[in-house]
């Protein structure tokens, strides 16, 4: 029952679901970005989404803005946009883009599901090499609240007790899992960042903080002349 509650609220393709507000809540951050740039580029905006797909673009009601997109994913797509186009890659590794190939790197909830601080680093250095700006969402690592287990705590427990969670419940967007190997996995391809760890991976950037009751539910990491465009305009 509660795991049933959690995916309502936190269903990202249910308009009006809790999950999907926050987010476009967010987007309008964004959407004052790619205002902003086109204006002074007077041209189309060449973004690089990093783990989205064509259904954010659509429920973000972006599609016919003035933008190119990118969309990198571990598959590739079906998409039914001239504007969108959908590639296979890996976070840690964007060698098919050039230098600074893109106007802004975008990405949604991906970073943190890259195992390990290394993996993160990876990640990090490619946005940096391939976008002149980047908007970057991740959970905080002390929220209360796992987002991808929807456990309370979860994520500070050992590791043996969340394995055998995952061997007996359903938790999250998670099904019970049939072996520890399995769960195993799971679990070890969840990092979740602090603030601290998320400045060393970008430096000379700027965290927004996104709070739920006055607790910070995730950060967006951006550089200095997104903030600029976001907060003075």
């Amino acid at each position: 029952m509660l795991n049933k509650i959690f995916q309502k609220l936190a269903n990202n393709y249910q308009f009006n679901s809790f999950a999907n507000k926050i987010r476009r809540k967010r987007f309008k951050y964004f959407l004052n970005v790619i205002s902003f740039l086109h204006n002074q580029k007077k041209n189309k905006i060449r973004i690089l989404d990093i783990g989205g797909t064509q259904k954010f673009w659509e429920m973000m009601q972006a599609v016919n803005l003035p933008i190119e997109i990118v969309i990198l994913n571990l598959f590739k797509e079906d998409v039914k946009y001239n504007n969108i186009i959908s590639v296979v890659g890996d976070a840690i590794n964007l060698s098919q883009f050039k230098d600074r190939e893109f106007d802004i790197v975008f990405s949604n909830s991906v970073i943190e599901h890259l195992g390990n601080l290394e993996n993160q680093k990876l990640m990090a250095n490619e946005v940096l090499r391939v976008g002149h700006n980047f908007f970057i969402q991740t959970p905080n690592y002390f929220f209360p609240i796992e987002p991808h287990f929807g456990f309370p705590f979860f994520h500070f427990l050992p590791r043996n007790v969340r394995i055998f969670l995952l061997m007996n419940f359903s938790l999250g967007w998670y099904k019970k899992t049939k072996n520890a190997d399995e769960a195993a996995k799971l679990v070890d391809e969840i990092n979740l960042l602090r603030f601290e760890e998320l400045k060393n991976l970008f430096p000379n950037s700027f965290v927004i903080r996104e709070k739920i009751f006055g607790l910070t539910k995730s950060f967006v990491v951006v550089n200095q002349q997104v903030k600029e465009i976001i907060f003075n305009g």
